[in-house]
């Protein structure tokens, strides 16, 4: 068994990380460990919750102590590049962690908070500093920190980097640093942009893939249940109710219907708040700390934030609004599962967004299975419709059994079944249960208009 001793780290990085009951190093720890310390440039292929935080701040931290020079006035040793506050304010927290028994001169700076500490902060010069791209070119901008002193430069979440558009702050901010230099680069999935970006970036580099491109973790029990649109907050409730949900993180594509779900939640009585980069970042952080320390059950969010939420002990990830990339399902869905722990996603599918299911299941080469058993919204639909909620069409499941269509096959036309077990006695006609993996009466125009019309109405 392979130990954190025996990739090479010293004594008190060994000691940082016992104390936090780690034992064994994960795969990409294992593997990109050695390589950094012997001063080789890594690419880094990695899925969330793998360690790779840990798989480069310890051999920095090494790096740092090895050479045990003081960095210059408004300079920093090591540069960690990352797309998003949450993400910045994670891994500053990992190098506090792991640097508890060196003397480390750290700073995290990201915008939409006040710059004085962060000037005050860099002017006496940092080993280490963890920043977003648009702040840290409007400081060098402003003549208060220059790059031309780095020795580490760590681009992490470059595919996420992309996504959001800084690829051109990115290239500002690799153009001033130093020729010599070691480059790290961590990518969750390598798309043509990314691998670009490291061919012109790295030099030599060693390789590290400790997952297939886009695969989720197999801890994960995934299941996808076909709901109607209307009926998607009275199912979200009615999950959140079920005493298995502990912690969940639910995923909306928009910010407004990030704010619009998690005000319906509260009203249902679930302690609930949104994260979303609308969102003050006192108000993002309180969001987040209330949901770290059990005062919040729910977090509802949007994609921008999905990265820098790094919380153990999150038993369920929903997907209220399936997501329009589908690289995003996996970064999703690896909230959960983190830290050796087991976890359930569970995806809500409207008729308009069979095309998304259909190309997340294309990307992580499998099928989601269909909820079957209804046991989480036959009382809550039945209980919509008596109340007076209207007569939409109640959620699509494959009776268990029944073959499973191949992933991107063409839609089956889905016939009436008998009501399922678990569907409560009394519910309207309107709303029996269909069988069939493509909801009826949409399946022909969901691939080709119905994602990209439902994204529109909704601002997304």
């Amino acid at each position: 068994m392979t130990t954190f001793s025996d990739l090479g780290l010293i004594e008190p990085l060994v000691r940082a990380v016992a104390t936090e009951g780690y034992t064994t190093p994960t795969p990409i720890q294992a593997q990109a460990i050695p390589a950094l310390i012997a001063g080789r440039d890594v690419l880094g292929i990695a899925q969330t919750g793998t360690g790779k935080t840990a798989a480069f701040a310890l051999p920095i931290l090494q790096h740092l102590e090895g050479k045990r020079l003081r960095a210059a006035p408004k300079r920093m040793r090591a540069l960690i590049l990352t797309p998003t506050r949450e993400l910045a304010l994670q891994i500053g927290e990992g190098f506090a962690t792991y640097g508890a028994n060196l003397r480390i001169r750290r700073h995290v700076i990201f915008g939409g908070v006040g710059q004085s500490p962060q000037v005050a902060a860099l002017s006496g010069g940092l080993d280490v500093l963890v920043a977003t791209p648009g702040r840290l070119l409007d400081l060098i901008s402003q003549g208060h920190c220059a790059l031309d002193a780095v020795e580490v430069f760590v681009l992490d979440e470059a595919d996420r980097m992309l996504d959001m558009g800084f690829i051109h702050d990115v290239k500002k901010i690799i153009a001033r640093l130093p020729a010599k230099r070691q480059t790290l680069l961590f990518s969750a999935t390598m798309p043509a942009a990314v691998t670009g970006l490291a061919q012109g970036l790295l030099n030599d580099c060693v390789r590290v893939e400790v997952t297939p491109e886009a695969t989720t973790v197999e801890r994960i029990d995934q299941k996808v249940l076909f709901v109607d649109h209307a009926d998607k907050r009275s199912l979200l409730v009615d999950v959140l109710k079920d005493s298995a949900v502990t912690r969940a993180i639910v995923f909306t594509r928009t910010k407004h219907g990030a704010n619009r779900v998690a005000e319906q939640l509260q009203k249902c009585g679930v302690t609930a708040d949104a994260i979303h980069g609308n969102k003050s970042q006192n108000a993002r952080q309180r969001a987040l700390a209330d949901f770290k320390t059990g005062k919040l059950s729910t977090l509802v969010a949007t994609d921008i934030a999905a990265r820098g939420i790094d919380v153990d002990g999150v038993s369920h990830v929903i997907n209220f609004d399936l997501p329009n990339e589908p690289e995003s399902y996996v970064h999703r869905i690896g909230r959960t599962a983190r830290a050796g722990a087991d976890g359930i996603a569970l995806s809500f599918c409207g008729a308009d967004e069979v095309a998304y299911l259909r190309l997340i299941e294309k990307t992580i080469r499998q099928a989601i299975p269909v909820e079957t058993e209804h046991r989480y919204h036959a009382d809550a639909i039945a209980a919509r419709r008596a109340g007076g909620g209207g007569g939409s069409r109640p959620p699509t499941a494959r009776p268990s059994g029944s073959p499973k269509p191949a992933v991107g096959g063409p839609p089956k036309a889905a016939a009436a079944k008998p009501r399922p077990a678990g569907v409560a006695a009394g519910t309207p006609a309107t709303a029996k249960v269909r069988t069939g993996r493509t909801p009826p009466h949409t399946a022909h125009h969901a691939p080709n208009h119905g994602p990209a019309r439902q994204q529109r109405r909704q601002g997304g």
